[in-house]
């Protein structure tokens, strides 16, 4: 069985922009290349995303597609390999199965990829990312980069708690090999 580390996209690995579709604003976050090649060695990675700009009409998901192909480019470069990109294209008022904090994405990949979820790691800058991770028995690591400083305030009225709270990618990562 492998060991994953479950990854929101935006604002966790790359630049936080409101609706992010467009190739050419695509950013990687200070310290994620770095992160992930020192998670590589033990650890699969799978990207779980929210993309209801889809749902809005704001973007299409051919432009969706576009930009997670330049963010597997820049990581294919750096010799890191994402397993897949699972997305939810829906709003919140749709009331779908695939939307974090539901779980459906980890169930699939669990089964798709063999994944021993007890030993995975979720991190994310939003409390629905640490809260599916919880609904499925992993561990998780909750992040201040993108949404995460606005959010924290709510993380911290709630019943959600992360197992680590890091003000970078790069934080996160060597929390989690620390505690591996």
């Amino acid at each position: 069985m492998h060991k994953a580390i479950y990854l929101d996209r935006d604002g966790t690995l790359n630049v936080e922009i409101m609706y992010a579709h467009k190739a050419e604003h695509f950013k990687l976050l200070p310290g994620v290349i770095e992160g992930l090649k020192k998670l590589k060695k033990e650890y699969i990675f799978v990207v779980i995303t929210n993309q209801s700009g889809i749902g809005r009409g704001i973007f299409k998901e051919e432009d969706m597609h576009k930009f997670n192909e330049k963010l597997l480019s820049e990581l294919k470069k750096e010799g890191i390999e994402i397993k897949n990109i699972y997305y939810c294209p829906h709003v919140e008022e749709d009331l779908c199965k695939c939307r974090k904090p539901h779980t459906k994405y980890i169930k699939e990949a669990e089964k798709e990829f063999n994944i021993d979820v007890k030993n995975s790691w979720v991190i994310g800058d939003h409390p629905h990312d640490v809260e599916m991770g919880i609904k499925n028995g992993c561990k998780s690591v909750y992040l201040l980069t993108g949404h995460g400083s606005r959010h924290l305030e709510g993380l911290k009225n709630s019943k959600i708690e992360p197992d680590f709270i890091a003000s970078n990618f790069l934080d996160a990562a060597n929390f989690i090999i620390k505690n591996n």
